[in-house]
């Protein structure tokens, strides 16, 4: 790709082959979950539906996103207050592929056919139903899995629970049984400051016995994301790096662009509130190169997880080290990365290549190339 006049290469801006185009249909939320990272820098409720039409998207697509695999996930906000966007996007583009982002609250409101084009969808749950209802409202968890219940005839593709690991009250049981109701469970450890005192090691209590699940039979694969992902990227390295350059595998830096209502584009969800990270605008017509990269601040090359983490999360890496915010760094960044090291070593502990080596075709097949790697960071 070169300048029209000619001149020096354009780099493009995304990198490889594939584009994650999370669309956020609306900033509004039936919710108020206390944890929201919407609710920094006063982003959550900013905007109302997306405003810019479907023609500047498509423009824009052809414009920057020629030839490469599309694939969407429908974001908020709570994404299904805007179902008339859905719709008009899926009819649009029928070839992309799509994903919807939800608290699940209004899953019962999406008509049969949208849910019919959802290849994943990812409803945020915390565990079990009393630390649900405490950060989500009273009644919600047993609603969300009421409502997951009743759409399972209607929706051929996976249910994955997204959890934010906000509370080290979280126990084994709550987590497990969430594998009862959903395909595949992602956790995700929560980017605030709830690791003090004992949270670091309650968590490490609950992430052994969690390991140990995994790794007790041969004849299923125990559906936690964040094992799975890790457990692939330690037998085979290369995975960890095919569809995201050797960044970081949360898509941010490589192929992730989340489109705001009013169009403008950034790089992370959670980081919708520094301008500086702005990398295009879709009724505008632009794009340029993500400015969420590695820096030489960031001392992942040198930490033990380095070859299979691939650097967990860019927007803490960013505030912690990048921004110096020593506190966050101290409170938030160091505790995650100290969590994600030991599940490494109690991975280590059950000799994941031979574990492998007795599974089944279709099981290695499973936990190699799960369809949801490419729809969550795969990294706690």
């Amino acid at each position: 790709m070169r300048n029209r006049d000619g001149g020096n290469p354009v780099v493009d801006p995304i990198i490889g082959n594939r584009v994650e185009l999370q669309l956020l249909t609306t900033l509004k939320c039936n919710l108020k979950c206390t944890y929201c990272s919407l609710g920094e820098g006063d982003v959550l409720g900013s905007q109302l539906n997306a405003s810019y039409t479907l023609e500047e998207l498509a423009e824009f697509i052809q414009t920057h996103l020629a030839n490469k695999e599309i694939y969407v996930t429908f974001y908020g906000g709570e994404p299904t207050l805007n179902l008339d966007f859905m719709r008009a996007v899926m009819q649009r583009f029928p070839s992309f592929r799509f994903q919807l982002q939800t608290n699940g609250t209004l899953l019962d409101d999406v008509p049969k056919e949208l849910l019919s084009r959802l290849s994943n969808i990812l409803v945020s749950i915390d565990g079990g139903e009393v630390i649900t209802d405490r950060y989500r409202g009273r009644g919600i968890y047993r609603q969300i899995l009421k409502h997951v219940r009743q759409m399972r005839p209607y929706f051929g593709g996976t249910v994955t629970a997204r959890v934010t690991w906000s509370d080290a009250e979280i126990d084994f049981e709550e987590l497990n049984n969430l594998t009862n109701d959903f395909d595949y469970v992602y956790f995700q450890f929560v980017a605030g400051e709830r690791y003090g005192g004992d949270g670091v090691l309650q968590r490490e209590l609950i992430l052994s016995q969690l390991v140990k699940k995994f790794f007790s039979s041969t004849d299923r694969i125990y559906p936690f994301i964040p094992l799975m992902g890790i457990v692939r990227n330690k037998i085979f390295p290369g995975r960890a790096q095919e569809l995201y350059a050797g960044m970081t595998q949360c898509r941010s830096s490589t192929h992730l662009l989340n489109v705001m209502p009013d169009g403008k584009i950034f790089p992370c969800p959670d980081m919708l509130y520094f301008p500086n990270m702005q990398q295009g605008h879709v009724g505008e017509n632009w794009l340029i190169q993500n400015p969420l990269q590695p820096h030489e601040s960031m001392p992942c090359k040198n930490c033990e997880a380095f070859s299979w983490c691939r650097r967990n999360c860019m927007k803490n890496l960013y505030r912690g080290y990048v921004e110096n915010d020593a506190q966050y760094r101290l409170n938030v960044v160091e505790p995650i990365c100290q969590l994600i090291c030991f599940l490494g070593r109690e991975i280590d502990r059950y000799d994941p290549q031979n574990w492998f080596s007795q599974l089944s075709p279709a099981l290695r097949r499973e936990l190699t190339d799960c369809e949801v790697y490419e729809y969550v960071e795969v990294m706690p």
